[in-house]
């Protein structure tokens, strides 16, 4: 069963720093272009970071409201895809979901909540 779990979202003051995982089972991450998207409340999920399958060949990518703040890694041997946030905004308050794409092949973990107080 293929299934991806998100953790470490939290309450954290303006300018804190927060550390998402997203853990899979199931399916070999190693393969997938990994994303990370955030949905607050009454918008559309956004998409943040994205980390291909050789980070190394070619780079991350990240929207421009996070470029500097946020940064996107992978454990391949551990299966596990992390979301570093730092100096954190109210802005960035939402819930935060991972994504594994690879061709029509789209899965998503249930979303962790990260709200940043003013």
């Amino acid at each position: 069963q293929v299934q991806l779990v998100e953790s470490g979202g939290g309450l954290v003051q303006a300018g804190g720093s927060l550390r998402l995982s997203c853990a899979a089972s199931g399916m070999p991450l190693s393969i997938y272009t990994m994303g990370w998207y955030r949905q607050a409340p009454g918008k559309q999920r956004d998409l943040v970071a994205t980390i291909p399958i050789d980070p190394i060949g070619s780079s991350p990518d990240y929207v421009d409201s996070v470029k500097g703040r946020f940064t996107v890694s992978r454990d391949n041997a551990k299966n596990t895809v992390y979301l570093q946030m730092n100096n954190l905004k109210p802005e960035d308050t939402a819930v935060y979901y991972c994504n594994a794409r690879r061709y029509t092949e789209s899965w998503w973990g249930q979303g962790t909540q990260v709200t940043v107080s003013s």
